[in-house]
């Protein structure tokens, strides 16, 4: 009977771990930094086309810490089971100039990003389906930043 506590206890014991160990590794993921792997023509040649793993770090959307330049992940407004990687280019209250098609024409338009929202863009205009087709991002979706 006294072997068969000690098994149970190990056991328990050895469950304890692995619990602790995959909430940390839950939290690390979802709430603190996470390897995406990112692929497309969208960002080249930021990005290759085959495909990059970026590191994404899940804390500086949450303090409106993301900024014109930066590299984001964010749930896409047309497939919300898709994310996107994606430069911003404007934050609310900017004023953006840009070409709806530059392949068809080259008319500028000009929109107000809207408070609460961004506009992204991908670095290959021609191959991006970005902020140009579906209008500026609510901020709510950004998932993260690109670090490194």
């Amino acid at each position: 009977m006294n072997a068969w506590k000690s098994i149970a206890k190990d056991a328990f014991t050895q469950t304890c771990l692995v619990v602790k160990f995959l909430g940390f590794l839950h939290l690390t993921n979802n709430y603190l930094i996470s390897p995406t792997l990112v692929y497309g023509p969208s960002m080249l040649p930021t990005l290759n086309l085959t495909g990059d793993v970026l590191l994404v770090e899940h804390v500086s959307h949450r303090f409106q810490k993301v900024g014109p330049g930066d590299v984001v992940l964010v749930r896409s407004p047309l497939d919300p089971t898709k994310m996107v990687t994606k430069r911003v280019v404007g934050m609310e209250g900017d004023r953006i100039n840009f070409l709806p098609d530059p392949s068809i024409t080259d008319i500028c338009r000009t929109i107000m990003v809207p408070k609460g929202h961004i506009w992204i863009q991908g670095d290959n205009m021609y191959a991006s389906c970005d902020s140009r087709h579906y209008g500026p991002v609510p901020y709510g979706l950004v998932q993260g930043m690109a670090t490194f």
